[in-house]
């Protein structure tokens, strides 16, 4: 073996820490996959995490699915933060349906209306990532009908919405702004 060799295992042993994203439901996370391999990987006790996140997430409605970020450190101890819902979830509620379109395109899988889109923009744009990257409600609301769209549910009332975002402060909407 090598000395580059020795000293890449070296490294590669010390390195412990990282990020870990996964999207975890609310109330169920459990040690088997796709879960515990991945924080077994990293060396975080995973009995101690599922505890530990289950307890976090106890208020909420059990199987939300939550976007979880898990900063891992050095020592093997790890920061946990729980985002909100995933905008999918969010308009598959709102469209009272459980899953998406098997033809996006094709198929209408359900609808909801501009109001439900604005109030999930509303929520999402309290957002960490969406906060840090400072888009403008506009925007959010253009990615949100973007994602409905490939989910197959198809948003009624668009002249709405362009009203609404006039109302909020965004005098900037044309015709061809949400198509």
């Amino acid at each position: 073996m090598s000395k580059i060799s020795k000293v890449a295992k070296a490294v590669k042993k010390l390195d412990t820490g990282g990020v870990i994203r996964a999207i975890v439901r609310s109330g169920q996370a459990a040690p088997g996959p796709p879960l515990g391999p991945i924080l077994g990987q990293k060396g975080i006790p995973i009995g101690a995490f599922c505890k530990d996140f289950n307890e976090k997430t106890k208020d909420l409605k059990e199987g939300i699915p939550l976007p979880v970020k898990i900063n891992v450190k050095s020592d093997r101890t790890y920061d946990l933060k729980i985002g909100q819902p995933t905008v999918s979830y969010f308009l598959k509620q709102a469209a009272g349906i459980e899953k998406g379109a098997g033809k996006t395109g094709h198929e209408i899988a359900g609808m909801v209306t501009v109001r439900a889109v604005y109030e999930i923009a509303l929520v999402k744009s309290q957002d960490d990532s969406i906060k840090l990257r400072d888009t403008s409600m506009l925007n959010v609301v253009k990615s949100i009908i973007g994602s409905a769209r490939s989910l197959g549910i198809k948003v009624t009332g668009v002249m709405m919405l362009k009203i609404q975002l006039c109302i909020t402060g965004i005098n900037n909407v044309n015709k061809n702004t949400l198509q």
